[in-house]
């Protein structure tokens, strides 16, 4: 059987490809695919990181851009030699979830199933840091990619920029041109491409709280004010119709319902692996909507790619290292605000 090599987490601080047989399509319904550029997720540094629990081996990599291979029988949506948008999540596209938009807890794959994720599902898809990928349920699965789009720049639409685009996109339908707060850090590329959404949907101001120097950067090239401050509860800048936690610390979230004006809304993009103090009578009190979730990735791709190619969904300035397929394992346990490892 022909093998391949994929990257795969061992432990903390230990990332290394390793060989493994080559997947080969066992259904109609599936397809081959071969990953060309691969973005590194938030949550994949926090586990390389050893800043949240994660027991290896699995194979990683889930926000992708790849070339299709080789299709199922059964598959009419896309074709050998395609460029295509691979979601993170397993969803069918069948099941009531799927239909009803909720791609990300499909009723038929098994819970939290994902690419590269095999940590927090227990079920190994493979990653996509690797020769070849099989994707099921291909149809429901993939979404083309313009040609005129460069897979590097786009290549986390699969998971993170999606996910910032979901968070401002619901509260800035109901409540057209307000004000958006985004607090950064502990998630940092959503936190970017929470800000780029929001621009790009019709925000009146973007201010964007986060200590970094290279992030507050990136984000005034976003069109955001920029505040270089950690964010604790301590810090006053007003409040906001909608704000939106990137924080991933509980003083961080604090700060943001906090800013967070009477009726607003507040997004909470974070992962917490503990538990958090919550301030119910704040929320009560002043009628605060919060807002937490997993992104549905495969329902909002189309939107988040129609504005991603309209131009006016700027993802470039947010990827800040591009580096070669064979320098993944030493790359992708480094800091770096979005890493793109391209074939």
């Amino acid at each position: 059987m022909p093998s391949m090599r994929e990257l795969t987490f061992v432990a903390p601080g230990v990332i290394e490809f390793r060989e493994k047989p080559a997947p080969v399509l066992d259904g109609a319904d599936q397809a081959l695919v071969r990953p060309i550029a691969v973005a590194r997720c938030d949550l994949d540094f926090v586990f390389a990181s050893g800043k949240a629990p994660a027991a290896g081996p699995f194979a990683l990599g889930h926000e992708s851009i790849a070339e299709v291979l080789e299709v199922g029988d059964a598959v009419t949506g896309v074709r050998p030699g395609d460029r295509v948008i691979v979601p993170f999540q397993i969803s069918c596209g069948e099941c009531a979830r799927c239909r009803a938009g909720r791609t990300g807890s499909c009723a038929v794959a098994p819970k939290l199933a994902a690419f590269g994720l095999a940590n927090l599902s227990g079920v190994e898809f493979g990653g996509a840091i690797s020769d070849a990928l099989r994707v099921p349920y291909a149809d429901a699965m993939l979404v083309g990619l313009p040609k005129e789009l460069d897979p590097v720049v786009v290549a986390a639409l699969g998971d993170n920029a999606v996910d910032g685009f979901r968070t401002v996109r619901e509260a800035l339908a109901r409540t057209p041109g307000e004000r958006v707060l985004v607090a950064g850090g502990g998630a940092p590329s959503v936190a970017l491409y929470a800000v780029a959404a929001a621009r790009a949907l019709g925000a009146s101001e973007v201010v964007y709280v986060d200590p970094s120097p290279e992030r507050t950067a990136i984000a005034e090239r976003l069109g955001a004010v920029a505040v270089r401050e950690k964010c604790t509860p301590e810090l006053r800048l007003g409040r906001f119709p909608i704000t939106v936690d990137c924080v991933g610390r509980p003083e961080g979230i604090r700060f943001c319902l906090a800013s967070t004006d009477v009726e607003g809304t507040c997004i909470g993009a974070s992962v917490y692996f503990d538990e958090v103090p919550f301030p119910l009578l704040q929320l009560y009190t002043r009628g605060i909507r919060f807002v937490t979730g997993r992104a549905n990735a495969r329902q909002d791709l189309p939107a988040a790619l129609a504005l991603v190619a309209s131009g006016a969904f700027d993802l470039a300035p947010i990827v800040t290292t591009v580096v070669q397929w064979e320098h993944a394992p030493e790359v992708w346990k480094e800091p770096a605000t979005k890493l793109v490892i391209r074939r």
